[in-house]
């Protein structure tokens, strides 16, 4: 039985010790929902009337931050994209692909690429991401 984006927020918020809230269960659930990250002011829209205030939503995507449920993607635009980290690793988080054209962002959860390895002395790689530009198929015609 599969279970509901709503019960699975639950579940997600209870599993990392998380109290369940209102404000919680809501932007967990737009997160889950979406197909593509999403900015604090895109899940405060999404949310509508019943959205908290833009100070809530930030704080609620600092303690999922924390407890590891939601991963800061990527910064366009001057402002941070969030998503369920369910589709990355510790320490790798899948690739990203922006249009320079349309400008959507398309997560390529079925590309897997090796870690980097520095030839540089000292430095420790200890977290992958990759945003990669370009040309969706509807742009590239």
């Amino acid at each position: 039985m599969k279970l509901s984006i709503k019960q699975k927020a639950r579940n997600l918020l209870a599993s990392a010790g998380l109290r369940i809230t209102v404000p919680r269960l809501a932007v967990l659930e737009v997160l889950l929902r979406a197909r593509k990250p999403q900015t604090a002011n895109q899940i405060g829209i999404k949310l509508g009337g019943t959205s908290p205030n833009k100070v809530t939503i930030y704080r609620v995507l600092e303690s999922l931050l924390e407890a590891g449920l939601v991963h800061k993607v990527f910064l366009r635009q001057r402002a941070w994209h969030f998503e369920p980290a369910d589709n990355c690793t510790e320490t790798q988080c899948h690739p990203h692909f922006t249009c320079t054209s349309c400008e959507k962002t398309h997560c390529l959860t079925e590309i897997t690429l090796p870690m980097a390895k520095t030839p540089h002395k000292g430095f420790a790689i200890r977290h992958q991401r990759v945003q990669l530009e370009g040309l969706c198929p509807k742009c590239n015609v």
